[in-house]
């Protein structure tokens, strides 16, 4: 996902957004520990993608303050 797709989405659908993208973390991490996981990259895009997410909210919250 794109910071520009991210910056796009309100902050009702980031929040849930987000939420999405920690359980599919979760249950990467799981497969990874039981050597289920075929694609590692996927670890590091879901990470990535968490913390855009987090840091549109974070510069969100700044503005208002």
């Amino acid at each position: 996902m794109k910071a520009t797709n991210i910056r796009e989405l309100n902050n009702e659908e980031l929040v849930a957004k987000l939420a999405d993208l920690k359980k599919e973390l979760f249950n990467l991490r799981l497969s990874h520990a039981t050597g289920q996981l075929n694609n590692p990259i996927a670890l590091n895009n879901v990470k990535k993608d968490i913390a855009r997410i987090m840091t549109v909210l974070n510069e969100r919250a700044a503005k208002k303050a």
